[in-house]
C-alpha cells in the first residue's frame, strides 16, 4: 500500500533517522514509540505527505487515501458539531440530492418514453452505489462516533467555535473516522479522551477495518490496538512485532543477544590479533598470519548502540498523618442550579491510592478542589485528620509560578538542601535537560510549564496528595518515574488520571462521579471495570442485611445511623448471603497464602535473573489480591459480628 526505501530525514543538522525500510500492508496496526525528539511525528507527517524525505523514496499506491490526526492545533466554525462531521460525506450527500432530482423527473416524463428508461437506470445504478455505501446510515454513523468521543446529544446542535482545543481535536478526530481512510495516522489521540472515550476509541480501532498507525505514550492502549512497534531510537528504526509489552520483552532479548555477540565477536577479535602479533616475524608462520590478517579484514564490526538511561527518582517521604486522613459527610455542591453530587460521604485513610473516575463535567475536577479547600462546599461537612499537610497540583499549576525565575535556581530555593546534581536530575526526569534548566519559567510552553510544577512539587511532598492530571504532558519514561515515585510514597493520594496503565498500577480505590453521587469501589481500574459488568456481585452491606432498606450497586460509604433510631428486623436471607461470602473469602484467602509460600519457595532456589523478576511480580499481585481480600473479609466479619 505505501513503502518507505532507504529513507532518512534530517531537521536542521541534526539526523533524525536513516537507512529506513518500510513496507506499510493494508491491515498495518503499528505504533511509533521513542523519546521527546527522536523523530516520531516528522515519521508520521513524512508517510502522511506533509514531510519530504532528505534520503530515499517513498511510493504510494493509486488512490490511496491518507487521513491525518496532529496533537493540537487542529479548530473549526460556522457549523453545528453534527453538521461538520456530516461534511464528511459530501459525496455521499450529493449523490443523494442527485438521486431525489432523478424521482422527480421520473415522475415529469412518460414511464413508456426513451428518457425515462435512462433516468431510471440511472436511478437504479446510483442507488445501488448509495445503498453499498451505507448512504442511508450517515445521521446514525455521525450519532454513534460522537456518543462514542463523549459528545451528549445535547451539544451535536451547538457551533463548533463554542467548544475548547480539546473539543475540537475530538471533533477532528470523529470526522477522521467517519472518513475511514485506507490509512489512517493519529498523533497522540488519547490526549485529549477521557477514559470513556479511550476505552470506546480503543474498541473502535480494535475493529477498524483499514490499516492504521499511531503514536501513544499510553502503554495500555498500544498493547491493546497495535500489533507492531515501530521504535525511533539512536538515529534508526527498529521494528519488532506484537504489542508494546511484547517489544519490550523482545528489546531485551535483542539487546542481551546483541551484547553476547559482540563480546563473542571480541573474543575471536583477540585472539586473530593475539595470533597475528605472536608470529608476524616467523617466516614458518608467514602463511597462517596472512590468512588470519584477511580473516580479521573481513569481520563486520559489531558495534554495540549506547545505553538508555534508566532514570530514577525518590522524593522524601514526608511525616506520617493520622489513620483518617479526610472524611466528608453528606457534602454536597452546585453550581448555581446545576448539581454536581450531593449527600456525598467517605473516608479518606492513609496509605490510600484513590483515583476519581467519571467522564468529561462530571464533577473530578471539582471534588479533588473542594478536597484542597480552593472550592467551597455547598453543604455538608469536610475534615481533615491529624497532622494531615495538603499539596495540591492542578491542571494549571504553572500559574502560580513566577515567570521570571530559571527553573534551577527556582528548585534550589524550593530545596535548599538538595545538591545541583539531585535537581539537574530530577529536571532531567522530565525531559528537561542540558541548557534547559536555565530556562526562565516564563518562556516555556503550558505543557513545559505543567511538568515543571509537578518535578517541584515532588521535590518536597505533604502527605496528603491531590493531583489533577499529572500524567498530562508526559512521556513513558517520565511517567514511570512518576508512577514508581508515588508506589514508594508513604503518604495519601488522590489523583485524575486518563492514563489507563497508570491508574491500574496506583489505584487501590476508585471514587466513580456521575449522576449527582459519589461512589465507591475496592481495588484497581480494573477491578473497578469488572463490577460495573457484572463480574462479580455486590457484597452485600449492614444496611442490606437489615428489612426497608433497598441494597445499592455499589453503596456509597455514609456515616452511620444514629443510635437513637430503632433497631430494624434482621433479614435472614441477606445474613446468610453475608456468611456464604465470609467462608468463599476465607477459602480464597487460604488459596493466596498457599500460593505464596509457593512461590516464595521458588524464589529461595535461583534460576536466572528473568525468572527472578518474574516471580518477584508474581509475588506482589498475589501479596496485593491477598491484602485486597482479607480487607472485604474483615468488612463482613465486623458487619455479621454487629448484627449477630
Amino acid at each position: 500500500m505505501l513503502q518507505l526505501t532507504g529513507a532518512g530525514k534530517r531537521f536542521g543538522p541534526k539526523l533524525l533517522f536513516e537507512n529506513l525500510d518500510w513496507l506499510i500492508t493494508a491491515k498495518e496496526r503499528a505504533g511509533i514509540v521513542g523519546g521527546n525528539g527522536t523523530g516520531k511525528t516528522t515519521l508520521l507527517k513524512t508517510i502522511a505527505g506533509m514531510e519530504s524525505l532528505d534520503y530515499g523514496s517513498i511510493t504510494a499506491m493509486k488512490g490511496l487515501e491518507v487521513g491525518y490526526l496532529p496533537q493540537d492545533g487542529l479548530h473549526v466554525s460556522g457549523r453545528t458539531v453534527f453538521a461538520e462531521c456530516l461534511g464528511v460525506f459530501e459525496s455521499l450527500q450529493q449523490m443523494e440530492r442527485e438521486l431525489e432530482a432523478l424521482t422527480v423527473k421520473m415522475g415529469e416524463v412518460d414511464p413508456a418514453g426513451a428518457e425515462y428508461e435512462q433516468i431510471a437506470d440511472r436511478f437504479a445504478h446510483l442507488g445501488h452505489e448509495f445503498r453499498t455505501r451505507d448512504g442511508y446510515a450517515l445521521e446514525a454513523q455521525a450519532g454513534t462516533v460522537l456518543g462514542g468521543l463523549g459528545f451528549p446529544k445535547d451539544d451535536w446542535n451547538r457551533l463548533t467555535e463554542e467548544f475548547s482545543g480539546g473539543w475540537q481535536m475530538r471533533i477532528a478526530l470523529a470526522k477522521l473516522l467517519l472518513q475511514r481512510p485506507n490509512l489512517l495516522l493519529l498523533d497522540e489521540p488519547t490526549n485529549h479522551l477521557d477514559l470513556e472515550a479511550r476505552n470506546w476509541l480503543e474498541q473502535y480501532l480494535t475493529s477498524y477495518e483499514n490499516a492504521y498507525i499511531l503514536i501513544s505514550h499510553d502503554r495500555y492502549f498500544l498493547d491493546v490496538t497495535v500489533r507492531k512497534i515501530v521504535e525511533v531510537w539512536n538515529k534508526q528504526v527498529y521494528f519488532y512485532h506484537g504489542n508494546y509489552e511484547k517489544y519490550l520483552q523482545q528489546k531485551t532479548e535483542r539487546r542481551t543477544q546483541l551484547e553476547a555477540a559482540y563480546k563473542n565477536q571480541r573474543d575471536k577479535i583477540q585472539q586473530l590479533e593475539a595470533f597475528i602479533s605472536r608470529f608476524r616475524y616467523q617466516a614458518t608462520k608467514a602463511k597462517q598470519v596472512q590468512s588470519r590478517i584477511k580473516e580479521l579484514d573481513k569481520i563486520e564490526r559489531i558495534e554495540l548502540p549506547p545505553e538508555e538511561k534508566t532514570i530514577h527518582f525518590t522524593f522524601p517521604q514526608p511525616k506520617p498523618s493520622g489513620r483518617i486522613v479526610a472524611e466528608c459527610k453528606d457534602v454536597s455542591k452546585l453550581y448555581g442550579e446545576k448539581l454536581v453530587f450531593q449527600d456525598a460521604s467517605f473516608v479518606i485513610e492513609r496509605g490510600d491510592r484513590i483515583a476519581l473516575v467519571g467522564v468529561n463535567g462530571a464533577g473530578k475536577s471539582t471534588l479533588i478542589k473542594l478536597l484542597a479547600g480552593t472550592e467551597p462546599l455547598t453543604s455538608g461537612e469536610y475534615t481533615l485528620g491529624h497532622n494531615v499537610g495538603v499539596d495540591y497540583f492542578a491542571q494549571d499549576q504553572y500559574k502560580v509560578l513566577d515567570p521570571e525565575s530559571r527553573m534551577l535556581d527556582d528548585l534550589s530555593e524550593a530545596a535548599p538542601r538538595s545538591t545541583q546534581v539531585e535537581l539537574r536530575s530530577l529536571l532531567g526526569c522530565f525531559l528537561f535537560s542540558e541548557d534547559d534548566v536555565f530556562k526562565k519559567i516564563g518562556v516555556l510552553s503550558g505543557g513545559e510549564r505543567n511538568r515543571y510544577a509537578l518535578a517541584r512539587m515532588l521535590l518536597r511532598p505533604s502527605n496528603f496528595l491531590l493531583l489533577d492530571e499529572p500524567t498530562n504532558h508526559l512521556d513513558m519514561r517520565a511517567k514511570d518515574v512518576l508512577l514508581d515515585s508515588l508506589k514508594d510514597f508513604n503518604g495519601t493520594v488522590v489523583f485524575v488520571s486518563h492514563d489507563r496503565y497508570f491508574l491500574e498500577n496506583l489505584a487501590t480505590r476508585i471514587f466513580e462521579i456521575g449522576g449527582g453521587e459519589v461512589r465507591v469501589f475496592p481495588g484497581n481500574y480494573e477491578d473497578y471495570l469488572w463490577r460495573k459488568q457484572g463480574g462479580a456481585e455486590q457484597s452485600p452491606t449492614l444496611d442490606d442485611v437489615l428489612i426497608g432498606t433497598p441494597p445499592a450497586e455499589p453503596v456509597p460509604i455514609r456515616a452511620p445511623e444514629p443510635a437513637s433510631q430503632p433497631a430494624k428486623r434482621i433479614n435472614p436471607m441477606k445474613l446468610k448471603q453475608m456468611q456464604d461470602r465470609a467462608r468463599e473469602l476465607e477459602g480464597r484467602i487460604a488459596e493466596l497464602e498457599a500460593a505464596i509460600r509457593r512461590i516464595e519457595d521458588s524464589l529461595a532456589n535461583f534460576v536466572s535473573a528473568e525468572e527472578s523478576a518474574r516471580l518477584s511480580g508474581q509475588l506482589g499481585e498475589q501479596r496485593s489480591h491477598l491484602d485486597e481480600t482479607m480487607a472485604e473479609w474483615e468488612q463482613i466479619s465486623e458487619q455479621i459480628e454487629a448484627i449477630a
